[in-house]
């Protein structure tokens, strides 16, 4: 049977049996995964490539305790996501998850708004202040809240996916989820309050009534 062709259940199997290529195959199928996982967390390349390296020989020394109880890619997604967290415990200066990663569904984008082209050099301004408040403020997040909201808003797993990455249940990551985006509307609606009595550009929408409509929902 070709590596290619086999589950990966299968290819762990195999590799604890005694075969490499099982092993090869298996970093094939996730190293591009497990490197924007670790990316999205910590911000910064090389701190991917050295979690890149860390999570692989993780996978080759404690491929033997994966019981099966959930996907492999989720098992993997655990040791990758407590991989990046160490790495940024252990670093002084956190990185930063850029505005960029953080999808339109979370609102960001409805800060926009219309603007007059006379405005451009304020308003470049202006989103480049709102993007550094708001990469602090997920960075503030404690931990199990900014994990959550990563690996769900801004990765993109589902929350069965995050529950068996984190090993805790569905209602958990939805709680854990809702909590961490009413602490950021919170902080962005503090921002704007502060940002809309000064003399800065109104661009015409308000985050608790348009941003985080979608947290009461979730």
């Amino acid at each position: 049977m070709q590596v290619d062709s086999r589950k990966d259940k299968e290819l762990v199997k195999a590799f604890v049996g005694g075969e490499e290529e099982a092993y090869l195959e298996l970093i094939r199928r996730y190293t591009e995964k497990v490197h924007n996982l670790a990316l999205r967390i910590t911000r910064n390349e090389s701190d991917t490539e050295e979690i890149l390296q860390e999570v692989f020989i993780t996978l080759h020394t404690k491929m033997h305790t994966f019981r099966g109880t959930s996907a492999f890619s989720s098992w993997l997604y655990r040791i990758t996501a407590n991989t990046s967290f160490m790495k940024l415990r252990n670093r002084k200066k956190h990185s930063s998850v850029s505005i960029e990663a953080v999808p339109e569904s979370a609102g960001m984008n409805n800060w926009h708004g219309t603007r007059s082209d006379t405005c451009d050099v304020n308003y470049m301004s202006a989103r480049h202040e709102l993007r550094e408040f708001l990469q602090e403020a997920i960075e503030k997040l404690p931990e199990e809240y900014r994990t959550i909201f990563i690996l769900r808003d801004v990765d993109g797993l589902s929350n069965q996916e995050v529950g068996e990455v984190l090993g805790i249940s569905v209602p958990a990551v939805k709680s854990r989820l809702h909590r961490s985006r009413i602490m950021l509307r919170r902080k962005l609606q503090r921002y704007y309050d502060d940002y809309t009595s000064t003399s800065h550009i109104s661009y015409g929408y308000h985050p608790a009534a348009r941003g985080f409509e979608y947290a009461e929902a979730a």
